[in-house]
């Protein structure tokens, strides 16, 4: 659509976007970190469908969805498909829950709205009540965007500040699946019958007498096996003996967070005692 034209006979029309003859989408976006998220994505498009359908001006298009790990943009292969349509006409309007489903941070809000607007293309944040193509919108857009940004701040301030106190009380972090050991209550609890098999790995490299193979063909003849009932692995073998937790050390705190909105992270230096 004429973004300005539409701006105009909107105004002198007294009409919203509501009322255009206008073809319209969706986008929904959810992380899959959270299990709760799962049966919300399709509520969501069940919202939307039916937000659609009960404007019989409206001309329905597919909506685009997106269930990634993280807010990088370059895995939310439906949303960069979704501007990539926008920019060859096929649809008008995007609707969406809220800024913070939209886009990671304020910079990107702005940036692909405002890509969007020069093709002719208006989202309407449903939650926040704002339709970039009314006058404030870019207004209010930054507010809601920046509310939006300062909350994943504080969100990793939170994560860090459990992982220390976890550290300090002496929890495990982690599901920590290394044989020998189970986790229970935060602590691992060592699994007999696994842990003789750990003893056995470090009692035949030890010696200096078997290589990881050899070690690998033992195993299977005393009967261990993979907790999938398949033969140990020399990856497994060799992470068993590398593994500084089955020496006594502590091992965590290994990356830091350089960038809470791009999740970058940077490997920090050794650290013994």
């Amino acid at each position: 659509m004429d973004i300005y034209s539409t701006v105009n006979y909107m105004k002198t029309n007294h009409k919203t976007i509501f009322g255009l003859n206008i073809k319209v989408t969706y986008y929904v976006r959810v992380s899959t970190l959270k299990e709760e998220q799962d049966s919300s994505v399709e509520h969501q498009i069940a919202h939307f469908e039916k937000m659609i359908s009960e404007h019989t001006n409206w001309t329905y298009v597919k909506g685009y969805v997106d269930r990634v790990r993280g807010e990088s943009t370059a895995n939310r292969k439906a949303f960069l498909q979704m501007i990539e349509d926008g920019k060859n006409g096929k649809f008008d309007l995007i609707l969406t829950k809220e800024v913070s489903r939209f886009a990671r941070n304020t910079i990107d809000s702005l940036t692909y709205t405002r890509e969007l607007l020069r093709n002719g293309i208006g989202v309407f944040f449903q939650n926040d009540n704002i339709c970039t193509v009314d006058s404030d919108a870019e207004f209010r857009l930054t507010i809601m965007a920046s509310i939006a940004q300062d909350e994943v701040r504080k969100m990793s301030e939170r994560i860090k500040f459990g992982h220390k106190q976890a550290i300090k009380n002496g929890t495990v972090m982690g599901n920590s699946r290394i044989y020998g050991y189970e986790k229970l209550n935060g602590k691992l609890i060592i699994n007999e019958r696994e842990a003789e098999m750990v003893r056995f790995i470090f009692e035949q490299y030890a010696s200096g007498m078997f290589a990881i193979r050899a070690i690998q063909r033992q195993l299977y003849d005393k009967g261990y096996r993979s907790r999938s009932g398949k033969e140990i692995s020399h990856t497994t073998i060799c992470g068993i003996i590398t593994n500084p937790k089955y020496k006594g050390y502590y091992c965590g705190n290994k990356v830091k967070i350089a960038d809470y909105r791009t999740k970058e992270q940077i490997f920090l230096p050794e650290k013994n005692g």
